[in-house]
Order: structure tokens, then sequence, then C-alpha cells
């Protein structure tokens, strides 16, 4: 692990440091969090997030897709990955369906 955080970049650091505002019971989405950072890419965030190696401490199951489906996590976008993100984010009192989407969307998070 230390080895991972070793090469942490200073973009991943920013979207680090950008999840951990992100109050437990409340979620963002890739692409809020991108235009928090001044970032055009939604997609630069999610491999940031892939590549955390605080996780879960530093929270990037709690991103999701604009469309407020889960989204991904740890690099998978299906199967036990996915399960575990459910889950974590159910431990947080965030539901989703059982189709993967959000169901309150009073648990999203805006960057001010």
């Amino acid at each position: 692990m230390a080895g991972d955080a070793d090469r942490v970049t200073d973009f991943q650091r920013r979207v680090y440091a950008a999840l951990e505002r992100i109050p437990l019971g409340k979620v963002t989405t890739y692409r809020e969090l991108a235009r928090e950072l001044g970032c055009g890419s939604a997609q630069a965030i999610g491999q940031a997030l892939k590549r955390n190696p605080y996780a879960p401490d530093v929270p990037c199951h709690r991103v999701i897709r604009t469309d407020l489906s889960i989204g991904g996590y740890s690099g998978q976008t299906e199967g036990a990955k996915i399960e575990k993100k459910i889950r974590l984010l159910g431990e947080e009192g965030v539901p989703f369906d059982d189709s993967g989407r959000l169901v309150d969307p009073s648990c999203l998070f805006f960057y001010a």
C-alpha cells in the first residue's frame, strides 16, 4: 500500500482531497467532481478513482454516474466490486434500486 501511495500524482491528490469533502450519506457524480477540480474529463476522474490506494477511507465509492447509476468501483463495473460499493453506500444511508440507480436524489452532493 505504501508503494501505491508513493506513486500518487498531484492530480490524484487533488481528486482524493475533493473526495474527502463528500459527507457521509451523500454521493456526487464524476462530472460534478470534474467540474469542482476544473477538469474537463469525467473519465480522468474515474481513472484517478480506480487507482485510489486509500479506499475506502478516501471515499471513492461516493462517486456515481451523472445518470444516477452506480458507475464503477476499483476498475470494475459489475460483480463483487460493485456489490461492495452498493453495500458501502447502503451502510451510509444511500439507497440504490435493484437496477443500481440512486433512489433518493436528496443524497446528491454538489460542491459549493
